[in-house]
């Protein structure tokens, strides 16, 4: 039987060293990177996605970075569409497609090869559960996505309101939970040869890390970044979602003190690092990396077992 073709995947918690460690990868196998963050394909929005800058990618091409419009609406489904079709143009440049970030459902759209339905958004429906947040708050919503998806909302957290609402939508839409329908769609096995690995670090050093990530965000202007977004785009309700830009706006809306916004957003960040941990753990195929050890060991590590399979 024909062997499937070999895909590395790169992921674990936010400021684990995920970009660095990738980049040198890349070099050692021939590797192009495709990212794997729900945050970093938007454009505009570098300082708060911690996005790798053209001198930090050192040539190395990357793809799904950098390419949707902040007031554009973008699925896993999407992601997972445009994923296959970077993995098919890397394999076709004779490279070695690697995959990089920390958004645990596009790691899983791929190594469980997950085919999501296309269901059109109800607007009315929505408009029906916004009401419902502003009249009942978030944590409403939370629950009664609780009662009928539990599996589904124990990796969602209650303060996100994008992935909260569309537990209900797909619900409200097809009459099936969404992790029905994720079982459902499993029943391919994926077309490449995923092999996974997932960056692990000491608890107190990874917040350390997170800590001062968030210290240099702020020097390095991610509030201005925040107020030109909103002067440049009207709309872009799922972009201002995202982790360190919705504690801005908050700061910015007079809702906090600079210096709270600050400290809550280094709470967030370490919040959705420890929920990153625990996602990655459930699976058993990874591969996990000590992000204390030195890059070479652990480029050393990936090529041995890439090379393995």
């Amino acid at each position: 039987m024909k062997q499937k073709p070999k895909v590395i995947i790169l992921c674990g918690p936010t400021a684990s060293g995920k970009t660095r460690l990738s980049i040198e990868l890349a070099k050692a196998v021939q590797g192009e990177i495709i990212s794997c963050d729900s945050m970093q394909i938007y454009q505009d929005m570098n300082i708060g996605t911690a996005k790798p800058s053209i001198e930090e990618r050192q040539g190395i091409v990357h793809y799904l970075i950098d390419f949707v419009s902040p007031s554009t609406r973008y699925s896993v489904a999407d992601f997972k569409k445009d994923a296959c079709s970077a993995i098919k143009e890397i394999l076709s440049h004779q490279k070695v497609p690697i995959i990089v970030g920390g958004t645990g459902l596009y790691v899983d759209s791929l190594t469980k090869n997950i085919e999501y339905p296309t269901i059109e958004t109800d607007l009315n429906y929505r408009k029906e559960l916004e009401n419902k947040i502003e009249e009942q708050g978030l944590s409403f919503l939370y629950e009664e996505a609780k009662k009928i998806d539990n599996q589904a909302m124990q990796t969602i957290s209650p303060n996100d309101k994008k992935r909260i609402m569309r537990v209900l939508e797909i619900f409200h839409q097809t009459k099936k939970t969404k992790t029905q329908l994720e079982q459902e769609s499993r029943l391919e096995p994926p077309p490449y040869q995923y092999i996974t690995f997932a960056i692990n670090m000491d608890r107190k050093k990874l917040y350390d890390r997170i800590n001062k990530r968030v210290d240099i965000m702020i020097e390095q202007g991610l509030i201005k970044e925040v107020e030109n977004l909103r002067k440049k785009y009207q709309d872009f309700p799922t972009a201002m979602q995202g982790l360190g830009y919705k504690e801005v706006v908050s700061y910015l809306n007079g809702e906090m003190t600079k210096e709270e916004m600050i400290e809550k957003l280094k709470m967030e960040t370490r919040r959705y690092a420890k929920r990153q941990l625990t996602w990655f753990r459930k699976d058993k195929d990874i591969i996990w990396l000590d992000g204390e050890e030195a890059i070479e060991k652990n480029i050393q590590c990936i090529l041995e077992e890439y090379s393995e399979r």
